[in-house]
């Protein structure tokens, strides 16, 4: 759980504490002519009501000033002491040293996913995610829906549609964005904000309508969802074709951990791979990935495509394997 809060009271009264310790030593600088380790001195044994004796007799004006001093240091550490009673039973102190250790791993996510909204949509993809091992962060609004979510999600509890909250949750440095809130208005905002943020973004959106995938296009958006759309086809392709759907989704899934497609850009090719033959890239310290598929420079794909295609500037490699055999692959390209 991640929220903002306010700067801790206990640093308030530590200030408080200290200008009444400051203003003691002065006074007793100034008034008794006391060495400052003597003013340091008296100080304590005011504060505290130790009760021991004066380092000297005070003046009447010392005296007096002592008076002040009982009466202010007393009153200040009744309602300090009150209020930190009050804050560490209601939680609020270890909520506050949370959040701020969730806000520091914040600042450090790089490459990460921004979730925005966290309704069913938003679940499942930060479920999907999490199976993955894909870091997220999430921006809901709503308190009643993170205090029915179980697990531990970092999470911002603000308005997504805010500029300043998409920085808080790192947009400048993250590598994807879903926005699924329900109103489509609210989600071509977000779009245009994000976009305008890092145009290099990679940003997917939720849309209700038809009439919306265009202008979250237009907006911004790279890829835009019709939720009700997909759960139909997903519904007739059931009847039509179960095992393939089954296995596309086992792929995709949360059970599928031991499976894992990724792609490969051209950019992240080492130099020598670069303009060879999708052979020569596969056969180059194989892992036992398998190319399922090319996408050219138009975006056009091509499933099962021959060894003998050459990798230009703009294509990418699909390739399926073991969650290892990807690492592994990973750390060989370097990316």
């Amino acid at each position: 759980m991640l929220r903002f809060s306010k700067p801790m009271p206990l640093i308030q009264w530590i200030a408080f504490i200290l200008f009444i310790m400051l203003f003691g030593i002065s006074g007793f600088m100034l008034i008794e002519n006391y060495s400052f380790l003597d003013a340091l001195y008296m100080v304590v044994i005011t504060i505290s009501t130790i009760g021991y004796h004066e380092v000297k007799p005070l003046s009447d004006e010392g005296r007096l000033f002592n008076i002040v001093l009982i009466i202010l240091s007393f009153s200040t550490f009744t309602y300090a002491l009150a209020r930190l009673t009050q804050y560490i039973i209601s939680g609020e102190m270890t909520s506050y040293f949370k959040n701020r250790h969730l806000m520091q791993a914040l600042e450090k996510m790089q490459y990460h996913v921004i979730i925005c909204g966290f309704g069913r949509n938003g679940q499942q993809a930060a479920n999907i995610l999490r199976a993955h091992k894909i870091d997220f962060v999430v921006i809901e609004k709503n308190p009643d829906v993170m205090k029915s979510i179980l697990q531990d999600v970092t999470y911002l509890l603000e308005d997504a549609t805010d500029d300043n909250t998409l920085i808080k949750a790192g947009v400048q440095r993250a590598r994807s964005m879903i926005t699924t809130l329900p109103e489509d208005a609210n989600n071509v905002f977000i779009v245009l904000s994000a976009r305008s943020l890092n145009p290099t973004l990679q940003i997917i959106s939720r849309a209700s309508n038809q009439s919306a995938t265009t202008k979250l296009h237009k907006a911004g958006a790279d890829n835009v969802i019709m939720p009700d759309m997909i759960g139909g086809t997903h519904m007739a392709t059931l009847v039509s074709k179960p095992d393939v759907l089954e296995f596309i989704n086992y792929l995709s899934g949360e059970d599928g951990e031991s499976i894992y497609i990724e792609s490969v850009v051209y950019d992240k090719l080492p130099a020598h791979l670069k303009n060879t033959s999708l052979k020569d890239i596969m056969n180059w310290k194989k892992t036992g990935v398998n190319c399922i598929g090319v996408k050219d420079e138009k975006g056009k794909f091509f499933i099962n495509p021959p060894d003998t295609i050459i990798v230009s500037n703009g294509m990418k490699i699909m390739v399926l394997g073991t969650r290892n055999q990807i690492a592994e692959m990973k750390k060989n390209f370097e990316f």
